[in-house]
């Protein structure tokens, strides 16, 4: 067989299989040129998804005429000034992204460089140049591509629809948006929800807007700050509560010096560090910026740029893990503001009548009006004939420690489930046994990381009867459950007897826990890491030991346990994610009856 040399035009549109898969792929390498070219104002617009046309106008530095002949040659580029692929700053580089588009459409780039009297433009059609001719044009560049994928119609084949594509084009602005918050983004066209972000100040607080443009105000209620160094590497941004948690992971935006990617080592970090707070199928909203020296890092491992490597993946996981556990320890007490907007939405559906409408009512021409005693009389007459099982707090003075305190003072509990306590400014609403549940579930994990858990002898061994498979499966994890305080041991066939329990589950029921233990083990198995089923088998430890929906709490009794809430990490939310309390500020109270 005989070798011979490609044709030019045909290794070009090789290259743009690679560089350029979809219209996204374009725009991507498209505006992070602009972003590279120090622009601060990048206008995007695209007809057919792309398909049909992209135009990209940014203020950057611009082109002459020599770089304009240049940059649409393979493997020109402005951005490697000493050709030190281990020291890349700038986001494009291979300066494959311009002839790979040209090849496979057609191009027309407009440039003006800064100071200079006027612009220039070229014209290059599925691969063949035109010469550069002098054009008008404002500062910066024009970049229009158009019928893209015409002269490889074979690839048109594999887009999706119209609104499919414009929606990847608008996923890919709104990652390079949130990585360079200083620069005002707009997108436009058919087939999408265009969007014009004003540019941000500097700061966290600017970071902060960026990301409230793209992910909404509400994300805004429910971020926690991420800040963290280790060893030359820097993390900041911010992380959404665990209650304020998504289906997909559509909504965790990383970045590593200023490059949005998707990559597994990232991802899994973020997955690790919310285990405790979220059950499997459930994501958080997020958005981190991982900066370090550009040696550390390698860029260049894929055609599209958008895997990562490190140095030392274990130190960045490391970093990721602990800032983020950190950061949800001290703020996830907060309880996510979907909860108390949530019930104002429903309160507010089902009120009757709008603002004032009962503003001249009079109670006492109503027909249900007691006789023969003044209201107040009546009132406090109905309070003493009614039972007062759902408003115990009262029968202890409300403490004005415990009404400064963030979960405010125990005012009444209600269906013996849920505890209504009274603060400055409103009032939260408890679900008792989830609140419980993520207290004893901290204590366990505490227990076993300082000393291992505390364990009780059983007077009298409880046998419990199973599956031979379940009877299996849990003598087979005998030594870690002992670790944990569970000490059990095989009893016949099908059946396992414990002889030592957790002392904080003295008064579970140890053969409903030991089921669930067993069916903790199936659904899990050997899949997750020896930690991740330690802590799986402790939340389930923690259902059994919280106190109980329908159990009657004293007010002494819920004081207490609100004090513990705000004393336990991550107690804004039980083990499986569901928010523990809502909170409701007097405002929205009032505004509800229309008092403001």
């Amino acid at each position: 067989m005989t070798v011979r040399r490609l044709d030019p035009i045909l290794v070009d549109r090789i290259a743009a299989g690679e560089v350029v898969e979809r219209p996204a792929s374009a725009v991507k390498e498209l505006v992070e040129n602009a972003v590279d070219a120090g622009a601060r104002r990048i206008e995007v617009s695209i007809e057919g998804g792309g398909r049909k046309m992209i135009r990209i106008v940014d203020d950057g530095v611009g082109m002459g005429p020599a770089d304009l002949e240049l940059a649409v040659e393979r493997h020109a580029t402005s951005k490697l000034p000493d050709g030190d692929l281990t020291n890349i700053a700038t986001l494009g580089f291979r300066g494959e992204a311009l002839p790979s588009i040209a090849s496979v459409a057609r191009l027309e780039i407009v440039a003006r460089e800064r100071g200079a009297a006027q612009g220039h433009s070229i014209r290059v059609e599925e691969g063949r140049k035109r010469p550069v001719t002098p054009a008008p044009g404002a500062q910066g560049a024009r970049i229009e591509v158009r019928d893209l994928f015409a002269a490889t119609p074979a690839r048109l084949k594999f887009l999706k629809s119209d609104r499919a594509e414009a929606q990847a084009v608008a996923d890919v602005i709104k990652r390079l948006a949130m990585a360079h918050p200083e620069i005002r983004f707009a997108l436009s066209g058919d087939n999408l929800t265009g969007f014009d972000h004003a540019a941000c100040p500097p700061g966290p607080e600017g970071r902060l807007a960026r990301i409230s443009q793209i992910l909404g105000e509400e994300f805004r209620a429910n971020a926690l700050r991420v800040e963290a160094e280790r060893e030359g590497f820097q993390l900041h941004g911010f992380a959404g509560l665990p209650t304020f948690h998504r289906a997909n992971a559509q909504a965790q935006y990383l970045f590593v010096n200023g490059r949005p990617v998707r990559d597994k080592l990232l991802n899994g970090a973020v997955r690790a560090a919310y285990m405790d707070y979220l059950p499997g199928d459930r994501h958080p909203a997020l958005a981190l910026f991982l900066s370090c020296d550009p040696r550390e890092v390698d860029v260049n491992v894929h055609p599209a740029k958008a895997e990562v490597r490190f140095r030392d993946p274990g130190l960045v996981r490391g970093l990721i893990i602990g800032a983020l556990k950190q950061t949800l320890a001290h703020g996830a007490q907060r309880a996510s503001s979907k909860g108390g907007t949530g019930a104002l939405d429903v309160f507010a559906r089902r009120a009757f009548g709008g603002p004032g409408h009962n503003a001249n009512w009079d109670w006492r021409a109503s027909p249900a009006a007691p006789a023969g005693q003044g209201f107040a009389e009546s009132t406090q007459a109905a309070f003493v004939s009614t039972p007062m099982a759902d408003a115990r707090s009262h029968a202890t003075p409300m403490d004005a420690a415990d009404l400064d305190s963030p979960l405010g003072a125990a005012r009444a509990q209600l269906h013996d489930t849920y505890i209504v306590a009274q603060t400055r400014n409103g009032f939260v609403l408890v679900d008792q046994h989830a609140a419980h549940e993520r207290i004893v579930y901290e204590r366990l994990k505490r227990q076993r990381s300082e000393a291992g858990v505390e364990r009780q002898l059983q007077l009298i061994p409880v046998v419990v009867d199973l599956d031979s498979a379940d009877v299996d499966r849990l003598i087979e994890n005998a030594a870690i459950l002992a670790g944990l305080g569970l000490v059990i041991e095989p009893f016949g066939p099908g059946a396992v007897a414990v002889s030592e329990a957790p002392a904080l589950l003295a008064k579970a029921d140890l053969g409903r826990l030991v089921r669930d233990v067993a069916d903790t083990l199936a659904e899990h198995g050997t899949a997750l890491s020896l930690e991740k089923r330690l802590d799986h088998v402790l939340a389930t430890m923690a259902c059994h030991h919280s106190v109980r929906s329908g159990r009657r709490l004293t007010g002494d009794e819920m004081n207490a346990l609100l004090r513990e809430m705000e004393a336990t990490p991550g107690s804004g939310q039980c083990n499986h994610g569901r928010p523990t309390y809502i909170e409701m500020k007097l405002g929205d109270i009032e505004r509800l009856f229309g008092r403001s």
